[in-house]
């Protein structure tokens, strides 16, 4: 009987590849049939347009990089916090503390989401030479991600909660994370968290998209999450 349940189970798979692929070959000819039906005039136009899209996508990545985009560096001071969430439209600052080993982690994984995302700009401070700061954003556990577009606090990442627990997380499921809160442009499945370099007994947070401005946490600790 179960045999017979795996059969139809695949049977319905093998249909709807079928129907899958059939689909996105319709969709080729029907472009193909549209690029043979083009004059030279309409050919040119496109070609015209991609360059175009080509040249303004090129010039907002030299912009990007003239703001620092593209490395995940410190910042001396609280008061540059202020100039670099100004500069750039979406920010990713890491608040750490050297004795704390967990911020060496993210350290790791915002190095390879910095140079990923370009349209985003990496940066972590010492909350110890930033106390205004972190009183006014009302940081607690350390470390904290605090998420920034348009100048203002729009999320945060507090310790490793939505971060499946565990201090080995991949960077794919810290990317996951920064994706729901649209600080990123994610490609990935926004609905469920990816499974890469995860051990099997990790538990998963899923994250609805919100919008927090100045918000407190309900844990009472002060301390380092570690």
């Amino acid at each position: 009987m179960a045999s017979q349940s795996m059969e139809i189970v695949a049977k319905a798979l093998e249909q709807q590849m079928l129907h899958s692929a059939r689909l996105v070959e319709e969709q080729l000819d029907a472009e193909l049939d549209k690029l043979e039906r083009m004059d030279e005039d309409e050919l040119e136009c496109l070609k015209e347009r991609r360059l175009e899209a080509l040249k303004k996508a090129q010039k907002q990545k030299q912009e990007w990089l003239s703001k620092g985009h593209g490395e995940y560096k410190e910042i001396p001071s609280e008061k540059d916090f202020f100039t670099e969430v100004k500069e750039s439209k979406s920010v990713v600052c890491h608040f750490y503390r050297d004795s704390t080993f967990r911020c060496k982690i993210l350290d790791k994984h915002l190095h390879i989401l910095a140079k990923k995302h370009l349209e985003t700009k990496f940066i972590k401070l010492n909350v110890e030479k930033a106390p205004f700061l972190t009183e006014r954003l009302r940081i607690k556990v350390i470390p904290t991600l605090a998420l920034v577009k348009d100048g203002k606090t729009k999320d945060y990442v507090v310790g490793f909660g939505d971060l499946g627990n565990t201090d080995e997380f991949s960077t794919e499921m810290l990317e996951w994370r920064l994706g729901c809160s649209d600080i990123i442009n994610y490609s990935g499945n926004i609905m469920e968290p990816p499974a890469i370099g995860q051990k099997p007994a990790s538990k998963f947070t899923k994250v609805e998209k919100k919008t927090i401005r100045g918000k407190g946490y309900d844990s009472d600790s002060e301390s380092d999450d570690d």
